[in-house]
């Protein structure tokens, strides 16, 4: 397993310069068809909690160039989302395109029966390596990439580290020692944002870069049966990390009923201080809070070896065609187009930069905002890990409830561990996975 995240950060390092765009030219040898195919709607469900700027913008041009209308729909985001996603698939009340998950998440939706094999595509192949395993099912891939790779970590007032002396922790214990004096400063040392459940997973999730430093066939070893969670010391320990946190007392007193966005204007502000999240919030922060946007850094969850100190990467969400399409050419002229260089810089000129696109060849803008050159910094050295959902198909679908429970102090660490082994078992099964 070694080899092959060193493997992923080869390929992300080569082609990453890639996703925040600038002086890219309009195409790169593609032909691009400027035929009319009799003015088609083309059709997508897309979630409604992602800015939709960027995908308006190339959808406009898209109109422009090929006469094809694009018709968003949105769905909730979370576990809600992802049922309303499978109803629809399966009572053939889908949209062309559906903006989903990459990773574990997508093999719950049966790809091979609802979307369509794209991996004999011309354009697939400018798609990086890493990211089209993670939308493979038997050989098959199944997604191009919608956004940006994510960065799962941390987001910090850099403002008021700078005001307090900290710097960024290389381990746990100089987190909790951060915190600590956050806390005796008067402030909100952890942003907690549990009114919107999935993120109570981010401390979790986000520490797969220090599990794999620790066991290296960790996802393998799981996704064959061979360990668990509760029983394996360095995944026991990121629920661990999680329940400390509340432990400590360093969340904010209202987490249950705080929102993304009020846990984005505290960091922004500075009344609190550390956020675990993903990049993506960067964007919020850029829309809402401009003046502030340069206060605000990134570094990654630390494990306990400041050796091996390193960030886990999520692979962009994907858009997958609908085998049921009525429009088949005209949907694959558009999602050729949206990852088309001339695509991506519209895309990237109408959204903030927040992390590289899993795409060849585009190069990184120099005035990128701080924390995006925190995050690159170390693609570019290469200590990277895709998260555990992007090496293994296995994510059990009730994480956030978990890590919720544990989060809040309802359970022990030890024991959401073991809810989980038990979640990730059901979906093994369902999955039909071998030795399970």
């Amino acid at each position: 397993m070694l080899n092959k995240r060193k493997l992923a950060a080869a390929f992300f390092h080569i082609g990453l310069v890639l996703g925040i765009v600038t002086g890219c030219s309009s195409n790169d040898g593609r032909i691009i068809n400027h035929s009319d195919p009799n003015g088609v709607t083309v059709t997508i469900l897309f979630d409604s909690q992602i800015d939709q700027g960027g995908i308006r913008a190339v959808a406009a041009n898209i109109e422009k160039k090929f006469n094809i209308k694009t018709e968003i729909e949105t769905r909730p985001t979370g576990v809600e989302g992802g049922e309303i996603i499978k109803t629809r698939l399966a009572t053939g009340d889908m949209t062309d395109l559906v903006f989903y998950n990459s990773g574990s998440l997508v093999q719950a939706l049966n790809p091979e029966e609802y979307f369509v094999d794209l991996k004999n595509e011309s354009f697939m192949k400018d798609v990086l390596e890493p990211f089209k395993k993670s939308v493979s099912v038997n050989g098959k891939v199944y997604g191009v990439p919608g956004g940006n790779a994510l960065a799962g970590g941390w987001l910090y007032n850099k403002k008021v580290y700078k005001e307090l002396g900290l710097s960024i922790p290389k381990t746990w214990n100089e987190l909790m020692v951060n915190s600590e004096k956050i806390q005796a400063a008067g402030k909100t040392a952890v942003i907690g944002t549990f009114k919107e459940e999935w993120t109570s997973q981010l401390i979790v999730l986000a520490d797969n870069h220090n599990v794999i430093a620790e066991y290296s066939t960790f996802a393998d070893d799981l996704t064959a049966n061979k360990v668990n969670i509760a029983t394996t010391p360095a995944a026991l320990r990121s629920f661990e990390k999680l329940s400390e946190v509340y432990q400590k007392g360093f969340l904010n007193s209202d987490f249950q009923s705080t929102s993304i966005n009020d846990g984005l204007k505290m960091l922004a502000e500075g009344t609190g201080v550390q956020y675990p999240y993903m990049s993506l919030g960067l964007m919020a922060i850029a829309k809402q809070y401009p003046d502030q946007m340069n206060d605000i850094g990134f570094f990654p969850q630390p494990g306990d070896n400041p050796e091996s100190n390193g960030l886990t990467v999520f692979m962009p969400a994907a858009i997958y065609v609908n085998k049921n399409t009525q429009n088949l050419e005209a949907v694959k002229k558009w999602i050729e187009y949206f990852i088309s260089p001339e695509g991506v810089k519209t895309y990237q000129a109408n959204m903030p930069p927040i992390g590289p696109f899993v795409l060849k060849g585009l190069k990184v803008q120099d005035n990128v905002i701080p924390a995006v050159k925190e995050i690159l910094s170390y693609f570019d050295s290469g200590q990277i890990t895709p998260a555990l959902e992007n090496l293994s198909p296995l994510k059990g679908p009730s994480l956030p409830q978990i890590t919720s429970k544990v989060g809040s102090g309802q359970i022990s660490a030890k024991a959401g561990a073991e809810l989980y082994d038990r979640d990730i078992e059901k979906q093994a099964k369902e999955l039909g996975l071998k030795d399970w």
